[in-house]
């Protein structure tokens, strides 16, 4: 597809690329990796980085993310088709929310912790606004974002099992976990049916899983926040 360069230019100056940079966890293009790649940090462009490094949390082990005025991911690539696993278990630790922050609002995108999870599938179907975005962001990172991308939030306000589509790419939906402050400070442990959390949300079924990333931000609403990640496992 050759890129209209008055779209490109109205894009990024609308801040919609950002929705679709989240994304960016897996190439559906490329070969994918042989195994299963290590965790690493994923930086988003023009973003400030989240820092995440190892920690301990009320005596478990986790992955400690603390962000100021930042967006970016901790992220592995993997290859999981669909009949060899259903359910995704993890958990996860918030210390402070962004009390303005919200899933909901795209100007307001910020969430103190993120589960994502990318999908592959049939680009060619996806509509030519959705395959200019992603050509658009191949071109700035290096990599195609993946056909669908799922992820699971603790929002500051969106009522739990709220599911949002994001406003600058509808190949973004958002599953609310966990909502508010009541439970800040405390282990969160889940387990999700994630294929039917996928049905609900894009209506067909998942491809394969190709990668799967942790993402605390606060780059939207310039504010301080912190997390702390256990594992995530797929059954």
């Amino acid at each position: 597809m050759r890129l209209n360069t008055p779209l490109v230019h109205r894009i990024v100056r609308l801040g919609s690329l950002g929705g679709v940079l989240v994304g960016v966890l897996g190439c559906t293009t490329a070969p994918m990796p042989a195994a299963d790649t290590p965790w690493t940090m994923q930086r988003l462009p023009g973003k400030r980085t989240t820092e995440y490094t190892p920690a301990l949390r009320a005596g478990q082990h986790c992955t400690q993310a603390k962000a100021n005025r930042s967006a970016s991911l901790w992220r592995r690539v993997l290859r999981r088709e669909p009949e060899s696993w259903r359910s995704l278990q993890f958990s996860w630790w918030v210390d402070t929310l962004s009390p303005e922050a919200t899933v909901a609002d795209t100007d307001r995108d910020d969430a103190s912790a993120r589960l994502v999870l990318a999908f592959d599938g049939d680009t060619s179907r996806l509509s030519a606004r959705n395959q200019m975005l992603f050509e658009l962001a191949h071109t700035l990172t290096g990599e195609a974002p993946p056909y669908a991308t799922l992820m699971y939030v603790w929002d500051a306000s969106a009522p739990v099992g709220t599911i949002i589509t994001n406003g600058r790419s509808d190949r973004i939906r958002k599953i609310v976990v966990e909502s508010g402050s009541e439970r800040l400070r405390h282990w969160r442990h889940y387990e999700r049916d994630a294929q039917a959390d996928f049905l609900a949300a894009f209506g067909e079924a998942p491809g394969t899983l190709i990668g799967m990333a942790f993402m605390t931000d606060a780059d939207n609403t310039q504010t301080q926040v912190e997390a702390c990640y256990g594992p995530a496992t797929l059954r």
